[in-house]
C-alpha cells in the first residue's frame, strides 16, 4: 500500500494501434505521437506531483494483465481502449475488479463517428469518460482523476 507521504501512482493504458498516433488518420487523431502525448502526461504529472506508469499494447490480454499487476500499487487508472472499446468484455471485467477509479479516454468524440463506434462496453465499468479533446483528453482525465483520488483520501 502507498505511504501517505508518497505521491499517488496512476496507471495509464493505451490500447491497440495507439502506437501509430501521429501517423494513423491524422485528420481524426492529430499529428502528435504517442510518445509526445506521454511526455505531456509526464510534464503534468510532475507539476501535480503524481507518478505515472505508462503502458501501450496491441494485445487485449497484456492490458488486462497490466491492470492485474498494478491492482494494489496504484490509486487510479486512465485507459484508452481504442479498438477494444466496443468489444472487450475481459477489459470491462478487469476494470470493474479494480479497487481504484478508472477513466476512459478517447482522442476523438466516438459519438460523432461511425455508428458502430457509438457504444462503449468499457464506459459502464469506468468512473467517467473524457473524449473529443484530442491529446487534451488525456491531461483532462489525469487532472480529474487525481482530484478524485485526493478528495477520497481526505474523506
Amino acid at each position: 500500500m502507498l505511504r501517505h507521504d508518497a505521491p499517488e501512482k496512476i496507471l495509464v493504458l493505451h490500447g491497440p494501434n495507439l502506437n501509430l498516433f501521429g501517423r494513423r488518420e491524422p485528420h481524426i487523431y492529430g499529428t502528435m505521437t504517442l510518445e509526445q502525448i506521454n511526455e505531456r502526461m509526464r510534464t503534468l504529472a510532475a507539476k501535480i506531483q503524481v507518478e505515472l506508469i505508462l503502458f501501450q499494447s496491441n494485445h487485449e490480454g497484456a492490458l488486462v494483465d497490466t491492470l492485474h499487476k498494478h491492482m494494489d500499487q496504484v490509486q487510479g487508472g486512465i485507459i484508452n481502449p481504442a479498438g477494444l472499446t466496443q468489444y472487450s468484455v475481459s477489459l470491462h471485467d478487469a476494470i470493474k475488479a479494480m479497487p481504484f477509479p478508472v477513466i476512459e479516454v478517447h482522442m476523438s468524440n466516438i459519438a460523432a463517428r461511425e455508428e458502430w463506434r457509438h457504444h462503449s462496453i468499457i464506459s459502464p465499468a469506468a468512473k467517467g469518460t473524457v473524449q473529443g479533446l484530442g491529446w487534451r483528453s488525456y491531461t483532462a482525465a489525469l487532472r480529474a482523476l487525481v482530484e478524485m483520488v485526493r478528495e477520497k483520501q481526505k474523506a
